[in-house]
C-alpha cells in the first residue's frame, strides 16, 4: 500500500473490542484536501474509524497510513499534524479562552502565538468573553473556542465527530464556515454525521458504514446525495 498517494489509506483494517468487531476488513482511500462524511447507523463503526485516524486506537489487523505515516510507529509526529473536534471540547474549564489557546501554542511550538491567538479569537466571535473561564461558556461558545484552537493549529487533517450536535444556528454556521476555510487551505477533513444535508455542506465525498463494513462510497455531487440518503435510511431501518 502506498504511503504517500492519499491522506488516509486503510487496507483490510479490522478493529475488535474483545469479541465485538467494530470494523471488519475496511479498505478505503481518502485523497489529500478532500472532505469526507462518514455516515451510518449507531454502532456502524464511524467513531472507531475516526479514532483510528486520530491515533487514539490502533487496528487489530490490516494496514493503516495517515498523512503518509504509520500510526503505530510515527504517532507523535502524526498527532502534531491532526486536530480533533467532537462532542467534548477538551478545554480546561478553569482557564479562559486565551489561556487555553496559549497552552495549545506552547504544546505545538506555534510561533507568533499572541497575534495568531488574537486572530483566532476574533474569527470565532469570542473577543468579548475571551477572559472568562471556559467553564462559564455555553456549549456553543465552548465549541467556538475549540474551533479557535483548530485555527491556531492549522492542521493537515481535521477529524470531526458530529461536531454540530447541540449547537445553535449561529454556532453551526460558524463551524461550517471555518471548516470551509480550512478546506480552501488544503486541509483534509473527515467528519462523522447522521445528517445528509450537513454532509453536503461540509463534504464533497461520503462513506456509508454499516455493521463495521463499507456499504457505499462516492462523491456527493448530483444525484449521489439522494442515493446516499436512501441507502442511509435503509441501513437505519435495518440496523438502527
Amino acid at each position: 500500500m502506498s504511503r504517500v498517494d492519499n491522506a488516509i489509506q486503510l487496507k483490510d483494517v479490522s478493529r475488535l473490542f474483545g469479541r465485538v468487531r467494530a470494523l471488519e476488513a475496511v479498505t478505503l482511500d481518502i485523497a489529500p484536501g478532500s472532505s469526507t462524511a462518514l455516515m451510518g447507523p449507531n454502532g456502524a463503526g464511524k467513531t472507531t474509524l475516526l479514532r483510528l485516524c486520530a491515533n487514539l486506537l490502533l487496528p487489530t489487523s490490516g494496514e493503516l497510513t495517515v498523512l503518509g505515516l504509520d500510526p503505530a510507529e510515527d504517532g507523535i509526529e502524526l498527532r502534531s499534524r491532526i486536530a480533533v473536534l467532537g462532542h467534548d471540547s477538551h478545554l480546561y474549564g478553569d482557564l479562559d479562552a486565551i489561556e487555553n489557546l496559549l497552552f495549545t501554542a506552547r504544546l505545538y511550538g506555534i510561533g507568533d502565538a499572541n497575534a495568531r491567538i488574537n486572530a483566532a479569537i476574533e474569527r470565532v466571535g469570542l473577543r468579548g468573553v475571551a477572559r472568562r473561564p471556559v467553564r462559564t461558556y455555553s456549549r456553543g461558545m465552548q465549541q467556538r473556542c475549540a474551533l479557535a484552537r483548530v485555527l491556531l493549529q492549522g492542521p493537515k487533517l481535521l477529524l470531526l465527530d458530529e461536531p454540530a450536535t447541540g449547537l445553535d444556528v449561529a454556532a453551526r454556521e460558524t463551524l461550517y464556515a471555518i471548516v470551509g476555510e480550512l478546506r480552501e487551505r488544503g486541509t483534509t477533513v473527515l467528519v462523522t454525521t447522521h445528517d445528509v444535508a450537513e454532509g453536503r455542506v461540509l463534504c464533497d465525498h461520503a462513506v456509508l458504514l454499516a455493521r463495521g463494513r463499507v456499504e457505499w462510497s462516492g462523491p456527493l455531487a448530483g444525484d449521489n446525495g439522494s442515493a446516499l440518503e436512501s441507502r442511509l435510511l435503509a441501513a437505519l431501518e435495518r440496523d438502527g
